[in-house]
C-alpha cells in the first residue's frame, strides 16, 4: 500500500507537468466587485484579465498559461478573511492579488503572511500594510509619497495660504490620508482653519461644509473615496464655496465625473498614472483596454495591469516545480528584484520595516503626477 501510494504521488506529479490543463499557473484575485467599493474592485479585475489575455496571447509564462480564480470580496473585512482562505487552502493559488481596500488589507494580509502566500495590493495605500511581513508586496503607491507632492505643487500654484481639512474618520485609508496631509501642511507652514469629519455612508455634508466657509479657508483638503467625495463637491458648489479641493487617490477615479457632473472641477490629485500622459506604454495600455471594455480605464485598472506584469517577469525568472509551497517561496525570494516600466511608468520595490524596526513586505517606488480636474477631464499640470 505505502508503495502504491508513493508511486501515486510520482505518477500525479507527472500528469501534473505534462499535462496543460493541470499545468496552469493559478493567481488568486480577491476583489470587490459587488457593493460600493466595486468601483475600484471591477476596473482592477478588467486590468488584470487584459494583461493576463496578452501573457497568456504571448505564449504565456515558459510555456504555462495564467488562470485567475476571481472572488467578490465585497470590499468588507470579513468577506476578504473569507476569500483569502479559500483562495490560499482550497483553491491552492500561487499569489493572491487584492483585497480592493485598505481596512480589509489590514486584515486579511496576515492570513496569506501566515500561510506563506504572496499578497500583492493594486490599491491599498494606507500605512501599515506591507509592515505585516516580507509576503506582502504592493504597487500602489502610498498616500505618504504623493499627498506631500501634491500638497506642494497646489501651494505653488494657487499661493495658498490657510486650508479647511476634511476627512473621513472611520477608514483606515482616509485617516492615514489625513495623517499624512497634516503632516505635510505642518512642513508647509500652511494653517488650517478648521478640521471637519464624516464617516463613510454619509450623504448629508452641509452642517460641515458651512463651517469650512465660514473659515476663510483658500482651499478644502479632503481625504475621501470617491462615494462620499462627490458628494462632498457637489453640495460645496451649492452652497457657493468655491474653493480648490486638494485630494488623495480615493478621488482618482471617472465615476467623480459621474457624482459630482458641473461640480466636479478644481480637483487636486496626485497619482503614478493619469490618461494624459502620453507614454507609449501608457497608450498602448489605454488602446487595449477600450478595445477590450469599450470604456476608458483608470489609474485603478492601470496599477493591476501593470502588477500582472511585474508578477509575470518574476514567474519567467524562476523554477516552478509543482510544489505549492515551493512555488510560492520561489516566487517570493524573485518579486522583490523585479523593475518595469509600463502603464504607470518606470517601478521598482523598497523593502519596508516592520514595527520591531525588522525586514517586511515591499512597497513602490514610483514618481507623482500632478492633475487637476477640468471639464471632466484630469489635466496633468505642466
Amino acid at each position: 500500500m505505502k508503495l502504491k501510494l508513493i508511486l501515486g504521488g510520482a505518477l500525479g506529479t507527472l500528469c501534473y507537468l505534462a499535462n496543460p490543463a493541470l499545468a496552469q499557473i493559478k493567481i488568486g484575485v480577491a476583489q470587490a466587485l459587488t457593493g460600493n467599493a466595486a468601483q475600484y474592485g471591477v476596473p482592477i479585475r478588467k486590468g488584470l484579465e487584459l494583461a493576463v489575455g496578452e501573457i497568456n496571447g504571448a505564449g504565456g509564462i515558459n510555456g504555462k498559461k495564467i488562470e485567475l480564480v476571481v472572488e467578490d470580496e465585497q470590499g468588507r473585512k470579513v468577506e476578504a478573511l473569507n476569500v483569502f482562505r479559500k483562495l490560499i487552502f482550497q483553491d491552492k493559488v500561487l499569489l493572491l492579488f487584492g483585497p480592493t481596500l485598505s481596512n480589509s488589507a489590514q486584515a486579511s494580509d496576515h492570513v496569506a503572511q501566515a500561510a506563506k502566500v504572496v499578497v500583492f495590493g493594486t490599491s491599498n495605500t494606507a500605512d501599515g500594510i506591507t509592515s505585516i511581513g516580507d509576503y506582502v508586496f504592493r504597487n500602489s503607491v502610498t498616500e505618504a509619497d504623493i499627498l506631500p507632492v501634491t500638497l506642494k505643487v497646489a501651494v505653488k500654484k494657487t499661493g495658498l495660504k490657510k486650508v479647511a481639512v476634511f476627512y473621513g474618520n472611520d477608514d483606515i485609508f482616509t485617516k492615514s490620508g489625513y495623517d499624512h496631509f497634516a503632516k505635510a501642511l505642518q512642513a508647509l507652514k500652511i494653517a488650517v482653519t478648521t478640521t471637519e469629519t464624516f464617516a463613510k455612508g454619509d450623504v448629508d455634508f452641509r452642517a460641515q461644509l458651512t463651517k469650512i466657509k465660514a473659515s476663510n479657508a483658500d482651499a478644502i483638503v479632503l481625504s475621501a473615496l470617491v462615494a462620499e467625495g462627490g458628494p462632498i463637491m457637489v453640495q460645496a458648489r451649492q452652497l457657493g464655496v468655491a474653493l480648490p479641493f486638494i485630494g488623495g487617490n480615493g478621488m482618482n477615479s471617472p465615476r467623480l465625473f459621474e457624482l459630482a457632473q458641473d461640480h466636479s472641477d478644481d480637483l487636486w490629485i496626485g497619482s503614478p498614472w493619469s490618461v494624459e500622459n502620453p507614454a507609449e506604454e501608457n497608450k498602448r495600455f489605454i488602446s487595449a483596454f477600450q478595445t477590450a471594455h469599450h470604456e476608458a480605464p483608470d489609474q485603478f485598472a492601470a496599477q493591476a495591469y501593470d502588477a500582472m506584469y511585474i508578477v509575470a517577469q518574476a514567474l519567467k525568472k524562476i523554477k516552478l516545480t509543482g510544489s505549492v509551497e515551493a512555488d510560492r517561496r520561489a516566487l517570493r525570494d524573485g518579486l522583490p528584484a523585479i523593475q518595469w516600466s509600463g502603464a504607470t511608468g518606470p517601478f521598482k520595490f523598497r523593502q519596508v520595516k516592520d514595527k520591531r524596526g525588522q525586514p517586511a513586505g515591499y512597497d513602490a517606488v514610483q514618481s507623482a503626477i500632478v492633475m487637476r480636474t477640468q471639464g471632466n477631464r484630469y489635466m496633468i499640470l505642466k
